[in-house]
């Protein structure tokens, strides 16, 4: 099974989030990590797991890199039926209501479409002490993706 980790960031935390999941799941798993910005929805396959890791921005948007991806996904209406995917979300509890809005925006218009989420919603506090790396290390390994061995068997 190959894993596809997809990043909408603003100041780069969540491509660094990204590695650091790609970093933890490559023993096990082919993966590739994309910019939002760069992945055309015609590549979402339902063959892939896919794991989503956005930021949220300015009032509990979007990022800017993730917003041309979400905009095709609502412009086009894909049938994702089949497609699993993730949400790892970063945000800052200082901003009360909107926050981690981004990582909820996102698992929102993929569901829309009839993508599944499965496992837990990571949701990283920039206010916390815990560093963004070692929570979505954490969150990643505990990630329900089927084993290659499961899958051949």
């Amino acid at each position: 099974m190959r894993v596809v980790i997809l990043f909408g960031s603003e100041m780069g935390t969540a491509e660094a989030a990204a590695e650091c999941v790609a970093d933890e799941l490559a023993a096990t798993y082919d993966v590739s990590v994309h910019d939002m910005t760069d992945f055309d929805i015609d590549e979402l396959d339902a063959g892939d797991f896919h794991v989503v890791i956005c930021s949220t921005y300015g009032d509990g948007e979007l990022p800017t890199g993730a917003e041309p991806f979400f905009d095709a996904l609502e412009a086009r209406k894909p049938d994702l039926t089949g497609l699993n995917f993730a949400v790892f979300g970063l945000g800052d509890s200082v901003y009360g209501d909107t926050f981690n809005r981004g990582g909820e925006i996102a698992a929102e218009l993929l569901a829309a479409r009839g993508a599944a989420q499965i496992g837990a919603h990571g949701r990283h506090d920039a206010s916390s002490e815990i560093r963004v790396q070692d929570m979505v290390r954490d969150w990643a390994k505990a990630l329900p993706i089927p084993s290659p061995a499961a899958l051949a068997s």
